[in-house]
């Protein structure tokens, strides 16, 4: 029934209104009323939020726009543009969260402030052009951007408070189709092999964790729990121990220690998409891809050990074979 359902339905359900977008229902919050004071605590939220899940370094104060800009200007080499780019980006939300800030507190004088006065005109530039310049910051895992995250300090100025939450129970129902679509990764991976018996409730507990922490914001009276269960469940599916004969084969031992790396890898992936609440599709196809790869290198060991089919090359570039408990060494 729920294909049918059209999106933004709302339901109350367990005491609780949620709202319907893409297969999911989330959790609705009340929308404040429209003014420059909510706007003015959505982006700085929003940018709060930002510089929590972006690399470090980039929350540069506003006093310092003019240097971040030059420094990205005349900076040539590319891999530092980059960096000098995204520190611009930081400098400039500060910037338009200052302008805001200070309008709030004009408004709050009895003073009108119309939608063309030239600071709001400077506020929505500002914030344009960090949209833009947001394309070349990473996540601070350093896999990929977070592309959706620069936009929301922006939408909070540019759209009405209304399409904003829309927007961002969009995303939310992004990011738990991205949390689902881990957890298939790895349980159809790890799932049928022996070794892994017991992983899949493990998994599937984690990932219904981390969508109720997707949802949650931190201000809510339950996050105490909400958090608590997204840490302990993840802990759990961290300290899983394949199931090896003491007299195990060096390719169970290596098959063992991959699937670990999936397993610590597709936990943090979904992690850093619950925390921040947005998709990360790049990071997703590739970790569904590397689950693929090794659910293939553990079919194919019929026709020859699991090493002439796998290696860590395979399954990251950066991956690193997570050692086993009793593992021979040499």
């Amino acid at each position: 029934m729920d294909g049918e359902l059209a999106a933004g339905t709302k339901r109350f359900t367990d005491g609780l209104w949620r709202v319907y977008y893409d297969g999911y229902w989330i959790k609705a919050y009340d929308v404040p009323a429209d003014t420059l004071l909510a706007k003015k605590r959505l982006i700085e939220a929003s940018t709060r939020r930002l510089f929590n899940h972006v690399e470090h370094g980039l929350n540069v104060p506003s006093t310092r726009l003019e240097e971040a800009r030059t420094a990205f200007e005349r900076e040539s080499d590319g891999q530092r543009r980059r960096v000098k780019g995204a520190m611009l980006a930081g400098a400039l939300f500060n910037r338009a969260a200052d302008i805001f800030t200070k309008l709030v507190d004009i408004q709050t004088c009895g003073v009108t402030i119309l939608p063309d006065n030239a600071l709001m005109r400077q506020c929505g530039e500002h914030l344009q052009e960090a949209l833009v310049l947001g394309k070349m910051v990473l996540h601070r895992s350093g896999d990929e951007g977070i592309d959706e995250l620069w936009g929301e300090p922006f939408k909070a100025f540019a759209f009405p408070i209304e399409e904003f939450y829309k927007s961002r129970y969009i995303k939310i129902a992004q990011a738990m189709r991205g949390i689902d679509r881990i957890a298939d990764g790895l349980i159809g991976a790890l799932g049928r092999l022996p070794m892994f018996v017991g992983v899949e409730p493990l998994v599937r507990e984690f990932a219904a964790a981390a969508k109720v922490k997707c949802e949650t914001l931190r201000t809510e009276e339950d996050i105490f729990d909400v958090w608590a269960s997204f840490v302990v469940t993840g802990e759990r599916l961290a300290a899983f121990e394949p199931r090896l004969a003491p007299a195990r084969a060096p390719a169970d031992e290596l098959a063992a220690s991959q699937g670990l790396t999936l397993i610590k890898q597709c936990k943090d992936l979904a992690g850093y998409i619950a925390r921040a609440r947005v998709a990360m599709p790049k990071s997703t196809n590739e970790m569904i891809e590397r689950c693929e790869r090794y659910r293939i290198a553990c079919a194919a060991t019929s026709t020859g050990s699991f090493a002439d089919h796998f290696s860590d090359a395979n399954l990251s570039r950066r991956a690193t074979s997570v050692p086993l408990p009793g593992a021979r060494q040499g």
